[in-house]
């Protein structure tokens, strides 16, 4: 056969389907099992009970992501088996069958239901291609994949991870800013979880034009994934989140309102800002500095002009309760005597061709090098050189336009990454490299201020990016659309474990109407991340821009949300802990409901695990609500409703519809203007009655210093048991003296209570109480008065905030 026919044929067979063949020699590991096929090798690793690794490869080395997994395999007791046709390896949790004659893989709990299986294509390559074919199981549904526009359930649709700089995108754009391969599958024998560690541009199709499987796959690379089983969807998320890591615990005012504009100049400008906040008793603890803070918009410099003394300015706003955050975007000016480029260019320090040249493209500066973060030498240098901003003062940084986004949209492929010293072009590299600027940022926080929490915000990023920052939706638009598609957004980054996230309030693009930023505002008090921000060219569009009417609503739900610090900062601290959703999807704790994936009620979430949130256009004064099974409660008039049910509900501009779960304990503070105000010495427990038992955690530390991780908390359980009616507070944990001296512990729905506090009877009282206030009638007609909800006599009891266990029996 000549060269050439050989070429013509291997040419033909690149193109085709190429099977990863049948098994023709294998052995037991330690942590499972390898061998080779008849066209590469495998490895299949035992990670946990619940998790196994997956690894195909047509060549001797596997290949690794350095970026994404943090730990490391568990001992693990496994068994391993072989009969005439199959491999089986079993845990306590699942057990893998591997066809030996096609590679064909079979995932099953313990009681042997099936859980996932390959179709008989199996894992398979088309040149460079990699993909996995598995059978849909019934009545199977797709969640996660995180920042993906579109419905809760993805079944249907196809996905592509490669992140893209996409202003104003459409809700069912594909692809945006950040790539997470990672999705649950639900069905009626169970659920589980497929983490695709690969950094390739990958696709994920779950039935979009083709009925016979779903797949996934990249362009690249070896078939390498993660298979997560639990007894649910939580557990899961939090097993995904122990493999990848979860986010450090935040500093309190990151949790708090933040205000942006594209941009706020000059210092004046800044100055006016705070003053308002203030003036206008607008809870708030964040200013950003958008790209005009900058010298021609040069990373690292302060417009000299605009911002003639940054640091007094920084200094002035620290002093009326506000922090600092600063755009960071990656291209530096390639400007000789701009210190920055010319420290890169010596460090060599810059992404480049493949012979060497610097790479360069358009951005905010005009032509720009790309500082390569996939190298070690490049985040210590960042780390250095982010001394400039905190010498000034400031406090938290915003990496954006870090897919790498440059003018004209099409980064070429052949330029070349380090890649943690193996090199790598930006096809492998494209998608870490926002997570690795992001990683960059908080390391350079970390060192030039280590006293302090980091507090870092990332537009781009890959799975294990809720390890450095948190994360925002991007260049979202003025609409109810986006609005509502926000909320499913950061509800599927909470599904792959970034749970510290949120959207530009109001919308970016466009202007809002008086109507939607009042709507959007209530709906982002109950998000993990509160900002709003809007683009240049646009009318104000600060909570005070849009009239009295929403001056007031805006103000009433900014107070709610800081009287919930208590509550939210918790939650967070339990997040940190399990990676835990903060904003969770209702298939979460609901998979097996039919009615939670349907368009009507797909945009419905928990809020702190409390708060069943309806986000509702601000156009409509009614809205169908379905409740989940169990009992709930409105949250402004106390009204029960019955769960497994869709109701009819009022929604009245300044009334967003919150509902609170059954036995939910929650707790709140008396109104703050900041972090750094301490409120009240009184904590105020709101307690609701239920058919379930639950277990709430109180934690409290000094929200900005690290001394949280040395002991310096304050960490109690307060739990509710339904049968008993009773309501335990266990000894505290840590050393943090608490906040609060007394607690107020309101009783909701317990009639006619006689309580008793460590088995001595309490006086119960009784006082009228509101979580909004009253919003002024400006016009007095009757038709256009606004309603206000009051609960009547609300029991409450009083008693000593103490170190040591309390029962309350109700």
């Amino acid at each position: 056969m000549s060269t050439t026919d050989l070429s013509t044929k291997e040419r033909q067979q690149s193109s085709r389907f190429s099977a990863f063949g049948a098994i023709d020699f294998w052995q037991e590991k330690d942590y499972g099992i390898e061998g080779n096929t008849i066209s590469g090798r495998f490895r299949f690793s035992v990670f946990d009970s619940g998790v196994i690794r997956v690894q195909a490869s047509r060549f001797t080395e596997f290949e690794e992501n350095p970026y994404s997994v943090v730990s490391k395999p568990k001992p693990t007791s496994f068994e391993v088996e072989e009969d005439q046709m199959n491999i089986i390896i079993r845990t306590e949790k699942l057990s893998l069958t591997i066809q030996k004659s096609n590679f064909q893989l079979t995932f099953a709990d313990s009681e042997g239901n099936i859980l996932n299986q390959d179709d008989s294509l199996g894992i398979s390559w088309i040149g460079t291609e990699v993909n996995s074919y598995k059978k849909v199981q019934a009545n199977e549904k797709f969640v996660g994949l995180g920042e993906k526009t579109g419905g809760l359930n993805r079944f249907g649709n196809a996905y592509t991870n490669w992140n893209t700089d996409y202003f104003g995108y459409g809700i069912g754009d594909d692809p945006l800013y950040m790539s997470i391969p990672f999705y649950l599958g639900i069905h009626d024998k169970g659920q589980y979880g497929i983490f695709f560690d690969n950094t390739h541009k990958s696709v994920f199709n779950f039935g979009a034009s083709t009925n016979r499987f779903i797949y996934f796959g990249a362009e690249d690379g070896d078939m390498d994934y993660y298979f997560f089983h639990e007894d649910s969807v939580g557990k899961i998320i939090s097993s995904y989140t122990a493999l990848t890591g979860r986010m450090e615990m935040p500093p309190k005012w990151a949790l708090g309102f933040q205000q942006c504009r594209y941009s706020y100049y000059p210092d004046s400008e800044v100055y006016t800002l705070a003053k308002t906040f203030r003036d206008k008793d607008m809870p708030a603890d964040v200013i950003y500095l958008d790209i005009h803070h900058m010298e021609e918009y040069k990373v690292f410099t302060f417009d000299g002009i605009k911002f003639p003394d940054p640091k007094s300015m920084i200094a002035h706003l620290k002093s009326q309760g506000f922090r600092v955050v600063v755009i960071m975007d990656p291209g530096v000016k390639t400007q000789k005597g701009y210190l920055p480029y010319d420290e890169g260019k010596e460090k060599d320090l810059f992404v480049k061709y493949p012979d060497g040249q610097e790479y360069e493209a358009q951005v905010w500066p005009g032509w720009c090098a790309f500082p390569d973060f996939t190298k070690p030498e490049t985040r210590d240098w960042w780390v250095e050189k982010m001394k400039f901003y905190t010498d000034a003062g400031v406090d938290g940084f915003w990496t954006d336009m870090n897919e790498p986004a440059s003018w004209g949209q099409f980064t070429p492929n052949l330029i070349e990454f380090d890649y943690e010293g193996e090199g790598a072009s930006h096809r492998k590299a494209r998608n870490v490299y926002g997570m690795q600027m992001a990683r960059s940022a908080q390391e350079g926080s970390k060192f030039q201020n280590p006293h302090e929490r980091s507090f870092v915000l990332t537009r781009a990023g890959f799975a294990g990016i809720q390890r450095f920052a948190a994360a925002w939706t991007g260049d979202n638009v003025a609409s109810e659309e986006h609005m509502l598609a926000g909320v499913r957004l950061v509800n599927s980054l909470g599904l792959s474990g970034v749970a510290f996230s949120g959207y530009d309030v109001g919308g970016f693009a466009g202007e809002a109407s008086k109507s939607l930023f009042a709507r959007w505002m209530s709906i982002a008090a109950f998000s993990p991340f509160y900002r709003a921000h809007s683009m240049i060219n646009s009318n104000d569009a600060e909570p005070w821009a849009f009239g009295e009417e929403v001056e007031e609503i805006s103000r009433n739900y900014m107070k709610l949300r800081y009287r919930l610090l208590p509550t939210i900062y918790s939650s967070f601290f339990e997040a940190s802990q399990s990676g835990k959703a903060i904003s969770a999807s209702l298939a979460i704790d609901y998979p097996e409901d039919e009615n939670i994936y349907s368009q009507d009620f797909q945009n419905q979430y928990l809020f702190c695990d409390r708060f069943l949130v309806t986000p509702v256009e601000s156009t409509k004064e009614l809205m169908k609500v379905y409740l989940p099974k169990g009992t709930w409660t409105s949250l402004y008039t106390d009204q029960k409703y019955e769960g497994g049910k869709i109701h009819l509900v009022e929604c009245p501009l300044n009334y967003l519809p919150v509902f609170v779960k059954e036995s939910s304990v929650f707790t709140q503070q008396s109104d703050i203007s900041n972090v750094t105000e301490k409120p009240k010495s009184t904590l105020c427990i709101h307690v609701y009655p239920g058919s379930i038992d639950s277990q709430n955690v109180h934690y409290e530390d000094d929200g900005i210093s690290h001394n949280h991780k040395t002991g310096d908390f304050l960490k109690r359980k307060i739990e509710y048991s339904a049968q008993s009616k009773s309501l335990v507070f266990s000894k505290t944990e840590g050393g943090f003296p608490s906040d609060f001296s007394s607690l107020k512990i309101y009783l909701h729905h317990f009639d006619e209570p006689s309580v008793e506090v460590n088995g001595k009877p309490t006086q119960v009282k009784n006082e009228d109480f509101a979580f909004l206030g009253r919003l002024t009638e400006f016009d007095p007609l009757p038709d256009n008065l606004h309603p206000y909800h009051e609960i009547k006599n609300l029991s409450f009891i009083e008693i000593p905030n103490t170190n040591e266990a309390i029962k309350i029996q109700l």
